[in-house]
């Protein structure tokens, strides 16, 4: 009974993992294949001010070289947008990998557990509370 409860435990964690992965996967490669669309988006990138709060804290060249660097920044935040569509295939590895490793420590984890069971059955019934204790006794 108990190898078959760890078995069940075993395989009801690995539809959920399988099911985490599937739902990430989806997730991710529309995400990734979207991003080209956001390309463009770092026009803003030169207009960001220091927050006011901030402001008071920092001298002003700082404010200037952040502003500079940020502005120096937008193109390659473009360009890494341009090129997430390409991405979505090496997630899909990715994802695979992950779910095999995770699956094969899945499987390791119900083997253990029936290892486990085994054990502690074995050593439990080692105590003289089975059926050929009261046979030596009796035959005496």
């Amino acid at each position: 009974m108990f190898y078959a409860l760890s078995w069940f435990f075993v395989v009801a964690l690995l539809a959920l993992w399988s099911l985490a992965a599937w739902v990430l996967h989806a997730a991710a490669v529309w995400t990734v294949s979207n991003a080209g669309a956001l390309s463009g988006a770092d026009k803003g990138v030169g207009t960001m001010a220091m927050p006011e709060w901030l402001a008071p804290w920092l001298p002003p060249e700082a404010a200037q070289w952040a502003g500079q660097a940020m502005a120096g920044l937008a193109p390659f935040i473009d360009s890494l947008l341009q090129a997430a569509p390409a991405l979505a295939g090496g997630l899909t590895v990715a994802t695979w990998v992950l779910w095999g490793i995770g699956s094969v420590l899945l499987v390791l984890l119900g083997a253990g557990l029936h290892v486990l069971i085994a054990l502690l059955r074995r050593r439990s019934g080692s105590g003289g509370s089975g059926p050929t204790a009261g046979r030596s006794l009796a035959a005496g």
